[in-house]
């Protein structure tokens, strides 16, 4: 699924409920997350239909080192010659990105939280159990501005991994959550703002502290990893999230 300006130059790819987002600029595009193997050629649909060309992409920034973050990274960085920019404390999962430390077991979860077997069964059917790993990343600074196109700022918000890092894009007024919060958990098949189960996050309460950076962007757009975008500010987001608590 390709949905055109859910904020102001920025279109939305997804499949299998996991999201990767494609940043317009004059200067060139960034693309945000890598999402599963496939999304690759949504992508480049979502470039011809702009008119715009392959090599205008000037990077690809990570949220994080998941596996369902990583799809078409090591495709895009051979490809397109394009620096593939992540926190340095998730470096190092990027290269092997299933494995990661989780609160709960990941296997057994879903088994406990029924609605989440098709989602989760979407995913592999998508790729996500045939994911790259990518060497030769790039480092972001978090509180400095990436000079790529759009202008990111990328904030540090531990806790489903230990270096995941919303991207915040003050100018337009949105902000990428990636897995700090989400409007769709995979792993118990619950909607609305919340952060993930523990069987993929490795500290839970360290990511409900992350919500209040994802608060004080007070943007307008929350642009998350997993589920629909999130049009009623930021503030409004990690409130409902908190409702919802730990699971």
């Amino acid at each position: 699924m390709i949905d055109y300006g859910v904020a102001p130059g920025i279109h939305l790819v997804s499949q299998a409920n996991v999201n990767s987002y494609v940043v317009e600029a004059e200067d060139g595009i960034t693309l945000i997350d890598a999402g599963l193997p496939g999304m690759w050629h949504e992508v480049m649909a979502v470039l011809k239909a702009r008119q715009r060309m392959p090599y205008e992409v000037k990077a690809l920034v990570l949220t994080h080192g998941h596996f369902d973050h990583l799809g078409f990274a090591l495709r895009a960085q051979k490809s397109l010659g394009i620096p593939v920019i992540i926190h340095h404390e998730d470096a190092e999962l990027a290269t092997a990105p299933y494995r990661y430390a989780t609160e709960r077991n990941r296997l057994l979860y879903p088994l406990g939280h029924p609605r989440s077997l098709p989602l989760l069964g979407r995913m592999v059917a998508a790729g996500a159990l045939t994911v790259k790993g990518v060497h030769g990343v790039q480092l972001m600074t978090a509180g400095s501005t990436l000079h790529v196109p759009g202008f990111p700022v990328p904030v540090h918000t531990p806790g489903h991994t230990d270096g995941h890092c919303i991207l915040h894009f003050p100018a337009r007024r949105a902000v990428f959550t990636g897995d700090a919060l989400v409007t769709l958990d995979p792993y118990t098949g619950e909607t609305g703002p919340q952060i993930v189960a523990g069987a993929a996050t490795k500290d839970t309460a360290q990511a409900i502290s992350s919500l209040d950076a994802i608060a004080l962007t007070e943007a307008d757009t929350v642009l998350p990893g997993h589920g629909a975008v999130w049009s009623e500010g930021a503030e409004a987001a990690v409130q409902a999230a908190r409702e919802v608590g730990r699971h």
